[in-house]
């Protein structure tokens, strides 16, 4: 099971007909009808949204930033960024910080929907994807971590079973943020907004359903995290009334150590050279607000074993801020 000792290390250091009226009553009647259902969709749609803020557990604690940290010789940069999204192995951790305090103070609950992030705002609000069976559902970022090289996120327990793989330990993931729900809970933590102290809309009836696995793999049941296995295991689906769970197209993925991104091909290809000792290596473009950049990637690699050690040879030899993606 994922564990996250070194976040503990670094804090101790450191939610009738109309024709019968006269036609200025009528006028009148619609007017007053336009606001009053203008009113109802405007307390529905705050209702909706709150709904949708609340993913995971809504506690007593703070919005937060950060100032910029480092841990293991690795910096990390908090900010609040909006159009974040990143692929990369997701992670989770559970009864040894149950019941204790996240970053932001608020209770952790791993039977919630909630999740640590390096550096997002707390809280934020994401849709995390399973690439490999396409599961999605949406969680609460409340905490800081995790501090393993190459992993982008730390579900709760409960996250990574309705993910389906709690046994397996890890899983490639897209982390996509969600930016009105973020915004309405960063205004919420902040007192900027009473839209959380709504009544819930009544809820429909919610519909169990077990999803097969993907080809390939087998159904087990929840134990607890286990090692890395090279097949996934993918757990059924027992109480879908915790989350809305979706299942998304996902297509066949690789992972990659990402070594650097330079402005100048030159220089991206003599890193490339360097590098390509440990592996394929290859330079690769990507346009990012309208600049194109390039890549200097390893791999493809096939085993998660694999790439982390070839994640931390990268690191060791001084490239600090190498990632591991998946493509």
């Amino acid at each position: 099971m994922p564990t996250r000792w070194t976040l503990k290390r670094v804090r101790s250091q450191n939610r009738h007909s109309r024709h019968s009226r006269p036609r200025g009553l009528r006028l009148a009647a619609a007017v007053l009808g336009g606001l009053v259902l203008a009113g109802c969709a405007e307390t529905e749609l705050a209702i909706h949204a709150a709904k949708r803020v609340k993913a995971g557990q809504e506690g007593d604690g703070a919005y937060k930033v950060g100032n910029p940290y480092k841990i293991d010789g690795v910096w990390y940069y908090p900010k609040v960024d909006y159009e974040y999204v990143e692929t990369g192995v997701a992670s989770w951790y559970g009864d040894p910080f149950h019941g204790r305090k996240t970053a932001n103070g608020e209770t952790y609950d791993m039977n919630a929907l909630t999740a640590a992030h390096r550096t997002l705002p707390l809280p934020s609000i994401v849709r995390v994807t399973n690439l490999e069976n396409g599961r999605a559902i949406t969680v609460r970022v409340n905490d800081r971590g995790p501090f393993a090289h190459g992993r982008i996120i730390d579900m709760s327990r409960r996250g990574a079973q309705l993910l389906g793989f709690a046994r397996q330990g890890t899983a490639k993931v897209r982390v996509r943020i969600l930016s009105d729900e973020s915004r309405m809970a960063a205004a919420v933590a902040q007192g900027e907004s009473q839209v959380a102290s709504l009544p819930a809309a009544p809820r429909g009836a919610v519909r169990a359903e077990t999803l097969p696995p993907p080809p390939g793999t087998t159904g087990a049941s929840d134990a607890g995290a286990a090692p890395p296995r090279q097949v996934a295991s993918v757990e059924p689906l027992e109480k879908a009334d915790d989350a809305q769970v979706t299942v998304e197209p996902v297509a066949p993925s690789a992972m990659y150590v990402q070594v650097g991104a330079f402005l100048d091909f030159n220089n991206a290809n003599r890193l490339r050279a360097k590098l390509s000792v440990l592996g394929p290596t290859r330079v690769s473009t990507a346009k990012i607000d309208g600049r194109t950049f390039f890549r200097v990637r390893v791999g493809p690699i096939a085993q998660l074993g694999e790439a982390d050690q070839l994640l931390e040879r990268v690191i060791g030899a001084g490239h600090e801020n190498a990632r591991l993606i998946v493509d």
